[in-house]
């Protein structure tokens, strides 16, 4: 997982309060019946995990971007699942001056127009072999995805895996993945599930809650073993599900903790040691295959088939409705006065939808500055978008559900946008209503 990067915020900024509280587009919840997932092998992740460790050993004790040890896992990587029968695609980049290389491996079959993925971090940083950070999630995701191969699952929506490069530098590698993709091939993501950190040696049981339907499958999971979860606040826009989320892409996924202390209240439901990091050896050394919680990687690595098994079944059927849009590009100034962009919503009658669909395109190089709102023909004002220090990702690309009943359709809306801290600049690409 990466470091986060602080930012500061004007005072006035942060007393802003949400008028209306949305969420990003849902994953569609997989059909009642659906084929249960396989037991995922303990041992079967852990020597992937050693094989990560003898590449770090061998190569100068870490599997960092541009460094030998980097290569050699995604050499190991990917000669596992050529054999398993994926089409496996090595995208390359440069960062810092080095070669990096996302991994990308498709299972065969399944819709082309929904698409979900399940992906890691395969880099460590440099003072480490990075084997909770991230060899846990990798190894999960690779035996996962041999599981696929070996139950030759047939799955309703087509299944694609991915280890990313460079992502202790700043998400460098899913960043370049997401921002490579066609329009046409990023609205095909049905989903991406993110895994970093999984096998913590003082463990908890954090679930994201960024799309509500994969959440509520995470959650379903580890009810079924009576393990309590908590929501994922630590590593929150600090992965690699950062610029799926941005780029309008319902995400979810699973951690274990890194840095932050274990509570009193989180030892009693969980077990570990209270007053300590829920991983101690984070970005240090001392991350070897003795830094692992075999539970936790067990029960996670398992969740994780399980969650692939559900929400790769069914289909999603996409939204109907009149569109009204304006693609003008609208400059929003760096830390300056809001603007506005208008779209003209007629030959409507009565009041606009309980579930009216505002889509975003706003490009900008660190969307936690922005504050985003919808403003109703009459002024009211309908918050999208609060500001975070901690969001570091670029670009607002997302599709909010405003309960607008109590307005008039007919009129003037306005998208209206703020720049609320220095240093980063952008501009409104975009907007549309959906009625």
């Amino acid at each position: 997982m990466r470091p986060v990067r602080l930012r500061s915020l004007p005072a006035a900024a942060l007393a802003v309060a949400a008028l209306l509280a949305t969420a990003a587009p849902a994953a569609e919840a997989a059909p009642a019946k659906v084929a249960a997932a396989p037991d995922i092998p303990l041992a079967n992740v852990k020597a992937h995990l050693t094989q990560l460790q003898s590449i770090a050993t061998a190569n100068g004790g870490n599997r960092a971007h541009g460094r030998t040890g980097y290569k050699a896992s995604v050499d190991y990587v990917k000669g596992k699942l050529d054999a398993a029968g994926y089409t496996t695609t090595l995208q390359q980049f440069t960062s810092g001056g080095a070669t990096g290389y996302n991994l990308i491996a498709d299972w065969p079959g399944g819709d082309p127009n929904q698409v979900l993925m399940a992906g890691s971090h395969l880099d460590s940083v440099t003072s480490g072999a990075g084997i909770n950070d991230n060899g846990s999630g990798s190894a999960a995701v690779l035996e996962t995805a041999l599981a696929v191969s070996r139950a030759q699952l047939a799955p309703d929506k087509h299944l694609r895996f991915a280890w990313w490069g460079a992502e202790e530098l700043g998400l460098v590698g899913s960043k370049y993945y997401v921002n490579n993709l066609a329009t046409t091939e990023r609205a095909k993501l049905a989903g991406y599930l993110n895994f970093d950190m999984i096998g913590s040696p003082n463990p908890g049981y954090f679930v994201y809650d960024d799309d509500p339907a994969i959440e509520q499958t995470f959650k379903d999971y580890y009810a079924g073993l009576s393990i309590p979860t908590e929501i994922e606040t630590e590593g929150d826009g600090r992965s690699d599900h950062a610029p799926f989320k941005s780029a309008g892409v319902p995400v979810g996924g699973l951690f274990t903790g890194a840095s932050n202390t274990k509570s009193s209240a989180q030892a009693q439901k969980w077990g570990g040691t209270a007053g300590q990091s829920f991983d101690r050896c984070y970005h240090s050394s001392c991350d070897t295959t003795a830094n692992i919680n075999d539970t936790a990687l067990d029960r996670n690595s398992d969740a994780i088939a399980h969650a692939v098994w559900t929400l790769s079944a069914g289909t999603t059927t996409p939204p109907a409705g009149t569109v009204f849009s304006n693609a003008a590009d609208v400059a929003v100034p760096d830390n300056g006065a809001a603007v506005t962009s208008t779209v003209a919503v007629t030959g409507r009658t009565g009041n606009a939808p309980s579930a009216l669909k505002v889509g975003v395109d706003i490009k900008h190089t660190y969307r936690g500055d922005l504050v985003v709102d919808l403003l109703a023909p009459d002024g009211s004002a309908y918050r999208l978008k609060n500001s975070s220090s901690s969001d570091s990702a670029d670009n607002v690309i997302a599709t909010y559900t405003v309960n607008a009943s109590s307005e008039a359709a007919n009129g003037s809306w306005k998208l209206r946008v703020q720049d609320v801290a220095a240093q980063d600049t952008g501009y409104i690409d975009s907007w549309q209503l959906t009625f």
